[in-house]
């Protein structure tokens, strides 16, 4: 299981969960999700995280979900630092 972050220029970022993280990023970025990620052009990963199993990986996203806006930049920086696209490195 993957738990992952989409951003855009801003960057405004969207974290989820995801089984497949090449297929799932795929869909974003084509737009075939309906919903905020597609609403705000959040075509880039930017970070994600390998978990263990599917209940550890929601556990995941929701304490990241619960940090403030400047913990999730500071925590993806660390991750990557230019906040560059990471989907050309995972296919």
């Amino acid at each position: 299981m993957y738990v992952y972050i989409m951003a855009n220029s801003r960057p405004t970022i969207y974290t989820g969960v995801t089984s497949d993280l090449i297929r799932r990023v795929y869909e974003h970025k084509q737009g075939f999700i309906e919903g905020f990620t597609k609403k705000y052009h959040l075509y880039k990963l930017i970070y994600y995280e390998v978990v263990e199993g599917q209940m550890e990986a929601i556990i995941r996203e929701k304490q990241i979900k619960d940090m403030n806006r400047v913990e999730k930049l500071e925590m993806i920086k660390k991750f990557n630092p230019d906040f560059q696209d990471l989907y050309p490195q995972i296919i």
